[in-house]
């Protein structure tokens, strides 16, 4: 028998489980392969023109692309985890799981977009601001910074919210998850540090933006500390 609208769009109580919890995360990791693999696009079309530049020209003079694409494809890789790793201690979702994790994969495959923007607006920066001091303005980003990393937070803060709200709702967790886990608070406040960091990036690449190219080096920092609050 067919399912009804009512089963398949689930409620904010009604908990899936089984093979509906399956293909959500079936669905999700698809969605994330897609998006990491299309990150790769833009840089595909920087090759040296005939007789002008050698590839090592090519390369520095679209050094803020590459490193975009290099740094966003590891965090995204990173949140993927994280992500798994949530999902890994729960035996099904609700229709708030549901709807958090749309938006957070929503946010997800917006990313290879601000990734280019981003990386773009970079080279663009480099090229005029030669010589200009540390606290200069972000005119030469165009806002490109502030639309990544705040898209970067926002998929770090959508990861909280998945966490905190199986946290609240005991019905949605495994058995076998972890008590320190679903106890500890440097772990549950884990996302929302990390997102509210990287929009801190996000305002400084207009208003300070060199200061801002050397920041992302602290989200190792907030990552260590962190580790520190759980041991």
């Amino acid at each position: 028998m067919p399912e009804s609208v009512s089963d398949a769009t689930p409620s904010a109580t009604h908990v899936r489980t089984g093979r509906a919890f399956d293909r959500l995360i079936n669905f999700t990791d698809a969605i994330v392969a897609v998006a990491i693999t299309v990150l790769v696009l833009p840089i595909v079309e920087l090759r040296p023109k005939a007789g002008e530049e050698t590839v090592w020209q090519v390369m520095s003079d679209n050094t803020g692309q590459l490193v975009t694409f290099a740094f966003t494809f590891i965090i995204v890789a990173v949140m993927w985890r994280i992500h798994n790793r949530i999902f890994s201690r729960l035996e099904g979702f609700d229709g708030t799981t549901f709807w958090l994790n749309l938006i957070w994969l929503l946010l997800i495959v917006f990313l290879p977009w601000s990734s280019l923007m981003y990386g773009t607006g970079m080279d663009s920066f480099r090229a005029v601001t030669e010589g200009a001091s540390w606290f200069s303005g972000g005119e030469g980003l165009g806002g490109a910074g502030l639309l990544y990393w705040f898209n970067l937070g926002a998929i770090s803060i959508l990861g909280g919210l998945i966490s905190t709200h199986a946290r609240r709702h005991q019905d949605l967790i495994s058995a076998d998850a972890p008590r320190a886990w679903i106890d500890s608070p440097s772990i549950r406040t884990r996302g929302f540090v990390f997102g509210m960091y990287m929009f801190f990036i996000g305002l400084m690449t207009v208003v300070a933006p060199m200061v801002a190219v050397w920041l992302p080096f602290g989200l190792f920092l907030v990552g260590y500390f962190l580790r520190k609050q759980e041991a």
